[in-house]
Order: structure tokens, then sequence, then C-alpha cells
């Protein structure tokens, strides 16, 4: 069988040198013959583009404030670590062997001596067993948040930042006391702190967000600088004032703005109608230059870069219609990473002077299926259809989040299935991201599963209006996580589909709560009312079902657990409904993004055989 994805290759996370003169990224090649992501560092330099690292398992690039060095993340025995390379040549030296090896990014002092990073370490009960016994031994559980999906066990674990000094101490220093678990830590101008997030709540796993401290650097007590609240991202500006992309308070979702910490938050951008932050596949940073701050802007359908003045006014800066995937600014040279229709994978680096781009990076290039765009009462909609005139069946899909969203980047499984031969109809309804913030919050409560559907409806009814080429006697339905919850909520409702699958959906409230990982607090979010939750629950409705359906769940899946799906499955079953039931092994929530690459391939299989069977030759 020819591979879908084998050589496909895709850069990400450009970074700036210093001086503004030279870039590196990160570029990963899928190699489904081997089942693995080969990623090395790539090096741009005078309009040159040469592979610095053949590790094949390194990321994260992080200038040394001389542009001198580079340091990154390559994996070791299966954890990575941190690891140092000199730019004009050299091996690699990996400074660290933490048990489980290091989380994000690491974190450069100003003056060039320290690396900070986050540390994985055992427990103590735990630190001294070998694997067998770790694997033999009862787990005793007193927290909440015990595992989370594409980790797996955290009760056992902590996460803390440490300091390595590059020229004297050859054991890593861990700045804080206590139990809690930090990531993504980032230095003062000064180099006297660091802050970091954090979870400092006294009941951990049953609140949202995380917490923002600051600790000195030479270790000591870290000090809270901003209430509790859905904090993503820290950067420091060139007056030493700390920044964070987010906002105070427990409140879900919410759209992601720009705060000033002092005293307390002071709103840059509270509200820019958008949010300043994708939790869908954009840049996970942001960072000052020329006193301004360069921000993801997330806005109906795309992911955009704006500049952020002082005073608040937005300037956009890259403004394509395309998901900006990474970006890096400095000395006026900035770098960025997007995806679009036209191109699955570009690199652009603009210069005063001049501006490059770089859209070649694997064995192969994807052929591109472009989709055309309405929009229609508010709605965004992209429909893809495959070459030719025929009629052919209308493939619905629904994203998850719900806040996340669809877009104009480059979606391998829309190209999959147009190239099948459907007719892919996809939307933003009410609830997704990039949009204003009563758009991101009209599926709380009631509008669970109410105005979702209206719009879905209403997406749906346009595009057989405006593409005859659809077939409304051969419609079938798929999503997943929240679009798994859609797809089971709209076949239990309406009877047009000819074929559904429910993949790692959330299909019962009352168990997901116990049993996912975020369960502690998303359901309290969204609904707020314990008697609501049963009722908008697909599995209460699984007899209402006549629609063949295909259940796609992954084993490890901590968001969404895979009982979800065993429980939906029996259901159907019991009730007559023709049903499978697809089992992924060593799999977690993110099986069709970043699961093994066979799996992801045999996914495809999977999906197509039972459109085949079930949608295409349907009356």
């Amino acid at each position: 069988m020819p591979s879908r994805l084998h050589g496909i290759a895709a850069p990400s996370d450009p970074v700036v040198s210093p001086d503004g003169t030279k870039i590196a990224y990160v570029v990963t090649t899928i190699d489904v013959e081997g089942d693995r992501y080969v990623r090395d560092i790539w090096l741009m330099a005078d309009g040159e583009h040469r592979r610095f690292t053949t590790g094949g398992s390194d990321a994260s690039p992080q200038w040394s404030p001389d542009g001198r060095r580079l340091a990154f993340v390559r994996k070791v025995d299966d954890h990575p670590q941190l690891a140092v390379i000199e730019v004009d040549g050299g091996e690699a030296e990996v400074v660290t062997s933490f048990p489980l090896g290091v989380a994000g990014r690491p974190a450069w002092s100003p003056d060039g001596s320290r690396i900070a990073v986050v540390g994985v370490d055992w427990t103590d009960e735990w630190a001294d067993l070998d694997d067998e016994e770790r694997a033999r031994r009862p787990r005793r559980i007193t927290r909440r948040d015990y595992r989370a999906d594409g980790i797996g066990w955290t009760h056992d674990r902590r996460r803390h930042v440490y300091v390595i000094d590059l020229g004297g101490e050859t054991e890593p220093r861990r700045v804080t006391d206590g139990e809690a678990n930090e990531l993504a830590p980032i230095w003062s101008p000064d180099g006297a702190a660091i802050s970091f997030l954090t979870d400092l709540s006294d009941r951990p796993g049953y609140q949202p967000g995380a917490d923002i401290v600051t600790a000195p650097a030479e270790g000591g007590t870290a000090r809270p600088v901003a209430p509790r609240g859905s904090w993503h991202a820290l950067a420091y500006d060139a007056d030493g004032v700390l920044h964070a992309i987010g906002n105070p308070g427990l409140d879900f979702p919410e759209l992601p703005g720009l705060w000033r910490l002092e005293e307390e938050p002071r709103p840059v951008v509270a509200d820019a109608g958008r949010g300043l932050f994708s939790l869908s596949g954009g840049p996970d940073r942001f960072g000052f230059d020329g006193g301004r701050a360069y921000v993801p802007f997330v806005d109906s359908g795309r992911v955009a870069i704006a500049a952020v003045d002082p005073t608040g006014e937005i300037e956009l800066v890259v403004d394509e219609r395309a998901i900006v995937t990474g970006f890096d600014r400095r000395a006026g040279t900035t770098a960025y990473t997007l995806s679009s229709m036209e191109h699955p994978a570009r690199l652009v680096v603009e210069r005063a002077d001049r501006t490059e781009t770089r859209d070649e990076f694997g064995d192969r290039r994807p052929d591109v299926i472009p989709p055309q765009h309405f929009e229609v009462d508010g709605l965004d909609v992209w429909v893809y259809l495959p070459p030719g005139d025929e009629k052919v069946p209308l493939l619905l899909n629904i994203h998850g989040g719900p806040a996340a969203q669809y877009g104009w980047g480059y979606f391998d499984e829309f190209q999959v299935y147009a190239a099948a031969g459907y007719g892919v109809v996809a939307t933003n309804p009410r609830g997704s991201g990039g949009r204003d913030r009563d758009f991101l919050r009209a599926v709380m409560g009631e509008g669970w599963g109410t105005v979702d559907v209206e719009d879905i409806d209403t997406a749906v009814a346009a595009a057989l209006e405006r593409f005859p080429r659809l077939d409304p006697q051969r419609m079938g339905v798929m999503g997943g996580s929240y679009g798994g919850f859609l797809t089971a909520w709209l076949i239990a409702h309406q009877d047009r589909w000819k074929a559904a699958i429910v993949e790692r959906a959330l299909l019962s409230w009352p168990s997901f709560g116990g049993t996912s990982d975020i369960g502690g607090w998303f359901a309290q979010s969204y609904l707020g009312d314990p008697e609501l939750e049963w009722d908008r629950s697909p599995l209460r409705l699984a007899s209402q079902v006549r629609t063949p359906t295909l259940i796609i769940h992954s084993e490890n899946d901590f968001r969404c657990p895979i009982e979800q799906a065993e429980q939906y499955f029996d259901a159907l079953l019991r009730n007559g409904v023709e049903a499978e039931f697809v089992r992924f092994p060593g799999e977690g929530h993110e099986l069709t993004r970043s699961g093994k690459p066979r799996h992801r391939e045999e996914r495809f299989d999977i999906v197509l055989d039972w459109l085949e069977r079930k949608l295409k030759t349907a009356n």
C-alpha cells in the first residue's frame, strides 16, 4: 500500500540568532516504515539552509545570548535530555541525565553561563525501583491529577525547574522546594530571577488554569505574581516587566489577552475581539522586540501574528490566510513557519531589505486539493471536492475542543478523504475559537448540544445548496473528542446520516468527570449543572440511533478515557445498531496528529473502508 504520510516533512520552532543573521529551526519527517518521526535541527545563514544536527530526535533549539551555541533537547535512551553544541562546529554535548528527561524548552540565562530546564524525577517512593518493580507495584493515589493524556502516570514523578551551570557545577541545581509541578521557565533580564507556571491549588485537578510564580535564580522561595488563571505563556520585556498571555480568574473558556504583571495584573489587551493564543495549532510562546510584544492572533480559521505596543494598539504583522505554527523575532528579523492551503509547510524569513521563503523539506510534497470557502450566518464553511463532475457523498467533519477551529492550514485528513472521492464539509460552529467571546461561550450550559447543532445544520444546508455535486442521499458525519460527542448527538436526533464515525469521544458526562484527566473541572466549566450532564450525554440517547456507527478509540486516552467508547458500543449493540469498535493500543488522545505513523496509516485504512462500505455505496 502506498504510504500517505511517508516522506512528508514540516518545519517548526524557528528561532532567530541574537544578531538577527541566522535562523535555527526543526524539520520533522514522517518515517512510516521505521514507525517514527525524524527530527533534526537546520540552520539558515546567508540564504543557505543546511542540516545542523543528525540525532534524529532533536528539538527545541535556543540560541545562547552571544549567538555562539545552541541548546536543544535530544532523546537519549528514550528520554529527552538537554544538549549544547557550538554553532561553528563540533559535537553536541548532552549535559543532563534526569531519570525521566526534561520537559519543554531550555532557557539561557542572560549572561550565557547557565540554562534553566524542567527536569522530571521519580518521587522518593519510586526513585530506587527497577522497571519491573515499578510495573508490579500497586499505586497509592492521593491526588486527583494522578495521570495526564500524552504523559501517562504523573503521581509517581515531579517536574521541577533546575539550573545547569555550564562552566562549574556538574549537578543540576533545583530552584524551588515543594511538590508542585512546574513548567515553562524564563529568566528575568538581569538574571536574578526565574519565572514559570505551576499549580499551587490545595485541590490539584479540580480547578482549570495555572499559577505564575517567580523564584530567585540562586534558589529559594517562589512567590506568586498573579492570581490563578488561564495562563499559557510568559515573557519579559526589555524593562524587566513580566507579561503573560491568558487571563486571571477561573472562568473557562475565555479569550486569552495580554497582561502586564506588576503589583497586580494590568491588561495591555484584555479583549481584542479575538484570542491572542491558539489552543489548536499555533505558536506556544511570545516575545518582545523593539518595545512591542509579538503574539499569536486567532481569527476565523487562521492564526496570524500581531505586534502589540505598550498602549495596547494591535498591528497584524503576519496576516495571511494560513496557520502560523511557529514564530520568532529578534534584531528586526522575523522568522515564522506556517501551513496554508497552497503550501502544506513553509519557512519565511523577513528582513528589512528582503523576504526569503522555503517550502520544500521532505522527500515529497503532498498533493493538495484546495477547498472552496464561503460564509453563511456568520459561519466559515470549507468544502473540499474531489476532481470530476459526478455526485459525491457528503462527509461532514466536526473538530474537537470545542474551542478549537478548522481553518486555512493544510489538513491531511481532509486531503485523504477528498482524494478518496468524498465531498468534505467543515465549519466552525458556535463554541469554536477564532471569533469573539460570546461566540466562544455560546455552548455553555443549555447551549451545549443546541446552538452548535443549529450551526451544523445551517452549514450543511448551505453546502448542499451551493454545491450540487454533494449528494444529500449519501451523507456521513465524523468527529473526534468534542467532535465525537457532536457526531453521536447528531445521529441520536437525526436519521439522515448514512454512516457515522465517533472517535475519541466524550459520550457520558458523569463517568467522564471521574475518569478524564480534566474531568475534575471541565464539565463544571461548560455545563455547570450535574443534572444537565446526563441530559447532554449521547450515551443516554443511544436507543434512538439508527445510523451505522464506527467507534475509534485509543486505549491510553486519558482525556476521553476508553470507557466512554466501551459504554457507547455496548449500548448501540444492545439496541440493534450496526456498530464496529476499533481500539488502538499504546496511543493517547492525539493519535491522529502525533500517534505512531503506522497507526495513523492504519486508521486511514479503517476509516476509508467503513465509508466505502456504508456511505459510498449507500442507496
